[in-house]
């Protein structure tokens, strides 16, 4: 099988790395890549937001199946125009695809079919929202609606924070996606994600992750598109997956299936796990990244026959197959993210990849015949181990063997569960 796969980040680097492995391949085509994703993959100079180019790629080279990776392709309808044209396509539709492209339909999709959700109102204008914030108090939780690369949401905890969040969305910080802002009750218990593949009709409970948004350790600065995570996420029991199965996944395929656009491709639940149970914070179309790169560390299965079950109606007649060993990745990152950063700064060395650690590209360019960090997220350093603490060892000794003088990262990614295996 020829495929395609569309994206340039750390989550694209991970699943190449797994479809490279699948026996099933012919050849892996990736758009626009990066040169990590180079060392599993034929790179291709294609606009990717010119989806009849993307679509005359396929056809003249063969390729039957296209993997999205990225989000905003698939709220622009790059997987309609593929299947139009008779291309089997992993990822949603456009319409489909509103479950992360505007949080409103979300939490509305929600409403109508009773999915546990903190209670919102939707807003167009600033003085609204004000007025709905003041008469809520804080904590309160303040979203563009559209999408913002992880950081158009603001937990606030007191009010001229909620407040200051509400100018930041209608004065432009988020372009387009903050002409509308969803402000919504904070739900207070252990965050989690979760990973479901859909077909339409059937559903694949895949693993959970744990992410760390914010940029500091302890939790502290700004949210980021995250700083690592590990997986499983200890949180999400064996009965919190069936319920989050039975209460939030399968209401949700159903009722988007009723309302006209039934749901393909993958569905990242973003939970918190309340002391009434899972609850959802807000949808993913996509794989999570970092999260991605920990999921694929772990996945026994070949990655290809699943995703292509998802994209033409057969999960029922597939599986997955995943390691019991925890896999944990660190973000290394350009100093000053998520603020300005410089680009282009060198990246001497890195370690070599063994058969428990790899480095995923997230942010990286080649300029002049040299490896340079080119975005605010730059590299996953990821290990798999036996326990959390020995991949955290892992992979913090994986990141001290990297030699870049602009990077920096958080010191305690996976430190929940650490305490949790200490305890």
């Amino acid at each position: 099988m020829k495929v395609l796969l569309i994206g340039s980040g750390g989550r694209e680097h991970a699943l190449a790395w797994k479809l490279a492995q699948s026996p099933l391949l012919t050849t892996l085509y990736a758009a626009p890549g990066n040169p990590g994703i180079a060392e599993c993959a034929t790179l291709v100079a294609l606009d990717i937001e010119d989806h009849e180019a993307v679509a005359a790629f396929c056809a003249d080279n063969g390729v039957s199946f296209v993997v999205v990776g990225p989000e905003a392709p698939l709220v622009a309808g790059l997987a309609d125009v593929l299947r139009a044209k008779g291309i089997d396509v992993f990822g949603p539709s456009a319409a489909a695809a509103q479950l992360e492209g505007s949080k409103g339909f979300t939490k509305d999709l929600c409403a109508k079919y009773d999915i546990p959700t903190g209670a919102y109102q939707r807003f167009t204008d600033a003085a609204a929202a004000k007025a709905y914030v003041n008469e809520q108090g804080a904590p309160i939780v303040i979203k563009a609606d559209g999408l913002a690369a992880g950081k158009g949401v603001t937990v606030a905890m007191t009010l001229d924070e909620a407040l200051a969040a509400i100018d930041d969305c209608f004065d432009g910080a988020f372009g387009a996606a903050g002409a509308e802002v969803v402000v919504e009750a904070f739900l207070d218990g252990e965050e989690a994600s979760f990973f479901c593949l859909c077909d339409g009709v059937n559903a694949l409970p895949l693993a959970s992750a744990q992410d760390h948004k914010r940029v500091g350790d302890g939790d502290t600065g700004p949210n980021t598109g995250g700083m690592g995570a590990y997986s499983p996420a200890p949180v999400m029991t064996p009965d919190m997956v069936e319920r989050t199965m039975r209460e939030i996944i399968e209401p949700t395929i159903r009722g988007m299936a009723a309302d006209g656009h039934a749901f393909q491709g993958v569905l990242f639940a973003g939970l918190m796990i309340t002391a009434k149970g899972p609850e959802l914070i807000e949808y993913n179309v996509r794989f999570g990244d970092p999260e991605c790169q920990v999921l694929m560390m772990r996945l026994d299965s070949d990655l290809l026959p699943i995703l292509h079950a998802s994209a033409v109606g057969r999960l029922d007649k597939v599986t997955a197959e995943w390691r019991d060993a925890p896999a944990l990745t660190v973000v290394m990152a350009s100093k000053g993210y998520p603020g300005a950063y410089e680009k282009n700064t060198p990246i001497l060395s890195l370690p070599a990849d063994d058969a428990t650690t790899k480095v995923f590209h997230a942010g990286t360019a080649l300029k002049d015949g040299h490896l340079v960090a080119t975005g605010g997220r730059v590299l996953n350093v990821t290990a798999v181990a036996p326990s959390v603490a020995e991949a955290q060892k892992a992979a913090y000794a994986a990141v001290d063997a990297v030699t870049w003088d602009n990077g920096f990262c958080r010191r305690d990614i996976g430190w929940r569960a650490v305490a949790r295996e200490q305890a």
